[in-house]
């Protein structure tokens, strides 16, 4: 069969071999992991691999993507990460078991949407504890709880943080005990259990590896140290995974020796940069079909490390081959590791075909 391109192939079962390993170190922890799928577009090949790889519920950051798996008949409970948007109420509840909240205006929606379908609905009550996106400031924290308590259909399961995201602050023991001591007043003000305190992200493994992560921290959400297998504090390999997972595939539609620096005046480019130039001298260049509508150009890496990636337009991609590992020819197929940003992207694209490799 002719598999055209540009494509992205995914590899499931590694993607289930990392969900084992980074899993398993947080339910030693006592913790549940909220395994996120954001990242793919919630492949269903990826969302089976997570499901293998023991995750206890999936989450998405797009109510489509949650509607897409809950109509697959996945037994596993579902999590809208992004904060809910007030017009999206009873899509939310349809789809969603479980929201991460920040506004009682929108709690209040989710309510009446809840009881409208007949259902109850799960939240995790965002505190903002230094990292500036979502969540609640610390002092209004009671006061939101306390009023969400009497809404009927709604759960108020636990409370929640995000580091490492905006701010991009590093989860510590000291932000830790901030959310826990947040959690025992408003516990203690609003008579509920508030038995959930969702830690964070990718970032917070570090913590829980080096063995400081309060006990009382019990659900983490948790994407790329899975899906590529990356310590997103630094992007270095996470310990026990594998970083091969995806693979990009690009094909060659031009190869010319050229110059290394355009010839006459310049200006901006296409998208409103001002481009800077290495002089390498006359090299030998590659065109591939992809381009900037379709991933994230500095966001990919070649397999081949004699390749250089120069820079992309909207549909092309310029690469250096002159000292490629093997002669480049034209219609051959160049191969590229994702990024987080970069698989994003190809995830969402609809020009870019996802294949599903197996083993």
């Amino acid at each position: 069969m002719y598999i055209r391109t540009p494509r992205l192939e995914i590899f499931p079962d590694r993607i289930a071999t990392n969900a084992r390993s980074v899993i398993s170190l947080c339910h030693d922890h006592g913790a549940q992991v909220a395994a996120v799928t954001k990242v793919t577009a919630a492949h269903p090949a990826v969302v089976h691999a997570l499901e293998q790889g023991g995750a206890d519920m999936i989450a998405d950051s797009r109510i489509a993507n949650l509607q897409a798996m809950a109509n697959t008949g996945l037994d596993l409970p579902l999590m809208l990460l992004r904060i809910p948007a007030p017009s999206r109420a009873t899509d939310v509840v349809r789809c969603a078991n479980l929201t991460l909240n920040s506004s009682l205006q929108t709690i209040r929606l989710l309510s009446e949407a809840a009881q409208f379908i007949g259902v109850r609905h799960q939240v995790i009550v965002m505190v903002d504890v230094g990292d500036l996106r979502e969540g609640v400031w610390p002092d209004k924290a009671i006061g939101l709880v306390q009023e969400a308590a009497t809404l009927p259909s709604i759960d108020i399961i636990g409370m929640g943080c995000n580091l490492a995201c905006y701010g991009g602050v590093i989860p510590s023991t000291k932000n830790m005990r901030a959310l826990i001591e947040i959690r025992n007043a408003c516990r203690e003000a609003s008579g509920l259990e508030l038995n959930t305190l969702s830690g964070g992200n990718s970032a917070n493994l570090p913590l829980l590896l080096s063995g400081a992560m309060p006990k009382e921290i019990n659900h983490f959400r948790i994407g790329e140290a899975i899906v590529l297998g990356r310590n997103v504090i630094d992007r270095s390999p996470w310990p026990g995974t594998r970083q091969d997972t995806f693979k990009l595939v690009a094909e060659v539609v031009e190869v010319e020796r050229k110059p290394s620096v355009p010839i006459g005046e310049t200006g901006q480019d296409a998208f409103g940069g001002t481009p800077t130039f290495v002089d390498r001298g006359v090299r030998m260049r590659a065109i591939c079909n992809l381009g900037r509508q379709d991933v994230v150009v500095d966001g990919i890496e070649p397999l081949d490390p004699g390749i250089i990636l120069l820079g992309g337009s909207s549909d092309h991609l310029i690469l250096d081959v002159e000292d490629a590992h093997e002669k480049v020819k034209l219609g051959d197929e160049i191969s590229f590791y994702p990024g987080y940003g970069a698989l994003l992207a190809l995830s969402t694209s609809p020009y870019v075909q996802k294949i599903v490799v197996k083993g």
